[in-house]
């Protein structure tokens, strides 16, 4: 196995709903790591949201960012080139990158709705294999169903969240912890998961 990316999105949401087709990019967060599962490398960008530019009070309750992060922030054409810049100087630096991958498929797929939303070309790196760690994750401990969110698993492993929740980069640096167990490298901690 060679390298692989850990990646965590945030988006702009509301209460009580938002509707999912109109949510756009806010954070980009990822990390590089190695074959022996270290963090090597770490990106980390906000994004300028423009069709509804102006975050909720939930929003920046929920993730921590604010509308000074965002406005200041790169559009998402000019945040994907920034991505895929760091991961070609992550190629460059440390080897082939085998996959990408996120806690679940909402983050590949919430990089297409964004594209389509703005009408723009979906990101060139999304032909790089996805791996949804989650799903992963939810098979080696023999999980029904959606499996464990990202905080429960951590829980599962006896490891404490890093950080700060909902925030792109910090979800992508937790979702490094647990790729050892995800990927069948280590086994799990949790005793009480089901017999397979």
């Amino acid at each position: 196995m060679n390298n692989l990316i850990a990646l965590d999105l945030e988006a702009t949401c509301d209460q009580p709903q938002f509707d999912r087709n109109q949510m756009e990019i806010i954070e980009i967060g990822a990390c590089l790591v190695n074959p022996e599962l270290q963090v090597v490398a770490q990106f980390q960008t906000f994004v300028r949201p423009v069709v509804k530019p102006q975050l909720s009070a939930f929003c920046t309750q929920l993730t921590s960012i604010t509308q000074h992060d965002v406005e200041g922030a790169p559009g998402f054409v000019e945040a994907i080139a920034l991505f895929e810049a760091w991961i070609a100087q992550c190629q460059a630096q440390f080897g082939a990158i085998d996959a990408w991958g996120s806690w679940g498929d909402y983050d590949r797929k919430q990089f297409e709705r964004n594209a389509q939303l703005i009408n723009v070309p979906a990101p060139a790196f999304l032909t790089i294999q996805h791996i949804n760690y989650k799903a992963r994750y939810g098979k080696v401990l023999g999980l029904k169903d959606k499996g464990a969110g990202l905080g429960k698993a951590l829980r599962y492993e006896n490891l404490a969240f890093e950080g700060t929740a909902h925030r792109g980069i910090d979800d992508a640096l937790n979702i490094a912890r647990l790729l050892p167990v995800a990927l069948g490298r280590r086994e799990s901690v949790w005793r009480d998961r089901p017999a397979k």
